[in-house]
This record gives structure tokens, sequence and C-alpha cells, in this order.
């Protein structure tokens, strides 16, 4: 499937019409075990649903081609996938660095749960390759880096941060959910991992929630799975059904929402309560070289801050309509939040803190006009 285009691999990659009936979505395979001829003969590696499954196995193959990876494994969640990786690649003593700026939900595990088994980690501006560099230690086994990150929006050039981790001995981790694999691929660009939460863009529907890893790496994959197996959070039939249903049209969507973005800050750039618009096509943002370089469009989500500080952020929450005030993103559906108060509260008093003010958009995919209309009205 390579030399085929992005939208033909979203929705044929891993599937083939099924040889017996002809159906051309991969069934729901809603099996807990599978009976095996005789003894240890496993049919086509199937033995117990945790350990694998025929729909789980198609979605995982469809996401290691959309990244142009050799491995994908699907876990129940982003946090489950981060967690397994976390697990994979570190033991007591070693270090990693991470983005100072990263999603409340990494920093809170690494923090909190990690940090008591003796793994220590630095921050780092994903934009300062130097500050990268000078973050990782002789310990350093992972560089992470969100790009764009959650939820500053911040881009890191994925060729040089790769570059800076090899040349350390340390493996670089990029997660991709923002970008999604549409708008780009971070194997291609020296990571040596993608993780995903697929539970954003690639379901699309804020109807599932679930996570996903892939990969290059025969012996970092197969420690992944033991772990995937062994601890068991794994994604059930119809999330994953439901996860590939809307990779089908990832590449449709992704072009709306960034169209829509697109027009959404215009015109935040343009008014008077509004401090501060985060995106990384916009010229003077500090990632955009970067985000030109790497990225086919620069994505659905925004941030802004507003000139009125705390409760003038928390008022225009307050105020959209069709903005829903929700946690979570990358749905057809536009969300607000703030994130201080919600999605990155953990932050609070340490390194990775975000503006009081600072209001985070997904834009979703409904008719732009009306999105214009909403945030207008709100912030008036």
């Amino acid at each position: 499937m390579t030399d085929q285009g992005f939208s033909t691999k979203a929705i044929h990659a891993g599937w083939d019409p099924d040889a017996r009936t002809g159906a051309v979505n991969v069934p729901i395979y809603a099996s807990s075990t599978f009976a095996q001829d005789g003894v240890g003969g496993m049919r086509d590696g199937f033995e117990y649903a945790r350990t694998g499954n025929p729909t789980r196995r198609v979605l995982e193959a469809n996401i290691a081609a959309l990244e142009a990876g050799r491995f994908g494994r699907g876990f129940s969640s982003g946090m489950a996938a981060t967690d397994a990786l976390l697990r994979a690649t570190l033991r007591p003593g070693d270090h990693l660095v991470i983005p100072n700026d990263a999603y409340g939900g990494t920093f809170r595990l690494i923090d909190k749960v990690f940090s008591e088994w003796g793994i220590t980690y630095s921050v780092a501006p994903v934009v300062d390759v130097d500050a990268i560099r000078a973050a990782i230690t002789p310990k350093t086994k992972l560089v992470w880096v969100e790009t764009p990150t959650n939820p500053l929006l911040n881009v890191g050039d994925i060729a040089a941060v790769a570059e800076v981790a090899h040349a350390a001995g340390a493996k670089l981790v990029v997660d991709n959910t923002f970008a999604t694999p549409y708008l780009q691929q971070p194997l291609t660009l020296g990571a040596d991992v993608v993780v995903h939460s697929t539970t954003k863009y690639l379901g699309g529907h804020s109807d599932v929630v679930g996570g996903a890893i892939v990969t290059d790496d025969e012996q970092l994959d197969a420690d992944i799975a033991f772990l995937q197996n062994g601890a068991g959070a794994v994604p059930g039939p119809f999330d994953a059904y439901l996860t590939m249903r809307g990779i089908k049209t990832l590449a449709v969507r992704m072009d709306r929402h960034c169209d829509n973005a697109e027009e959404l800050v215009a015109f935040f750039s343009a008014h008077p309560k509004i401090e501060k618009v985060l995106y990384p096509g916009l010229a003077d943002h500090p990632g955009h070289e970067a985000a030109a370089k790497q990225m086919r469009r620069y994505g659905g989500m925004i941030s802004v801050q507003l000139a009125g500080g705390r409760e003038a952020a928390l008022d225009f929450c307050a105020r959209t309509k069709i903005f829903t005030l929700a946690e979570s993103l990358g749905g057809i559906e536009s969300l607000i939040e703030h994130p201080g108060a919600m999605t990155h509260a953990s932050t609070a008093g340490s390194l990775l803190e975000v503006p009081d003010n600072l209001v985070r958009l997904s834009v979703g995919i409904e008719d732009v006009d009306d999105l214009l209309e909403d945030v207008r009205q709100a912030l008036a």
C-alpha cells in the first residue's frame, strides 16, 4: 500500500473484502475466545481476545500503514498507550525529556506514577532544539515530543529533535494526536515511535475511546505487544470498528477542520478582546517554519489568550452556543475549554502550568459562518 494515496490507504489498508461473504467492512468479531484445532492449534494466531482479535488486528494494520510504520498496536485509551510505551522503554533510574507544555494527563502519569518508580524527567520547549539537547542526561532513554503541543500549539522540528535524541542514544517519541497522520508522519522524519489518542481525530465522532502505538522497531514492538497482552488495556472489537469507521473519512474531515480553523484564526487575530492567537499557521508563530516544513496543513486546534484575564476566558467559554464546553477534541463538533481549570488542572503550580487566560478551541466541521457568529456573540 506504500504507493497509494492517503485516503485510499485509510479506506483499504489492513482489510480486503471477506473471502467467504464478500463483506466490504471488517466484521465486529464479538468473541472472547477462539476454537483451536487441537491443543496449541490456533487459527490465524487467535486464541483469546485480550491477546488478539481480528477486528483489532485490522485497525492496528490500518494505523500502521497511515503512519508509514511496520508495527501498530491498539489500546483502550491514549493514556493506556502512553503507559505501555513508558513501561516498555524505561526502567528505575532512567530519565526522559518532556515538553514544557505537555498534555496534562501525560505529565500527571510521569510526575505522579513513574516518578515513584525512580524515573526522573526534565522539561524543555519543543521549539528549542538546544534546550532539548541541554535537558538530556547520560541516563536519558526517551525524548517525548508533542507537536503541535497541547494546549499551547508549539511545534517542534521532528527531524532536528530526532538527530539530537539519537546522538545521545535516546529514542524519540512523537505524540501525533493533534496533527494526525494526514497532516504529518513522524516516523518518516526520524522519530522512533508515534503515539495517538485515537479518541480524537482518528475516531473523529466523540463516540469511542482508544489509543495506538506505531513503530518500525521490531524489538520495541514485541515489548509493547507483551505489555498489551500482559496488562490487557486493549480496545474491544466494537471500539476498533468505530475507530476504523472514523479513519475512513479522516482526510476529508481534516481538510474541513483546517478550513474552518483558518477562518476563525483570521477573526480572532483582528478582535480587540483577544490578546494572542496561538496557531501554527500564523507567520509570526514561533513554530511556523517547522510546521510549514513537516505538516501538510496546520490543523483544527486553536488556542487564544483573552485580554481580560481569567474571568474573560471563563466568560467566553460560558457564552458560546455551538462550541460546546467540554474536554476532549478532534470530533466533528466544535468544543471549547479552559485548560487551566479542565484538561491541564494537574499542571497547576508546576513548570507546565498554563496561562489562566487561555482558551482552547477544537474547531469542528460545522458551517463556518455559524461558528464565526457563535464566537462573535460570545465575545460581544
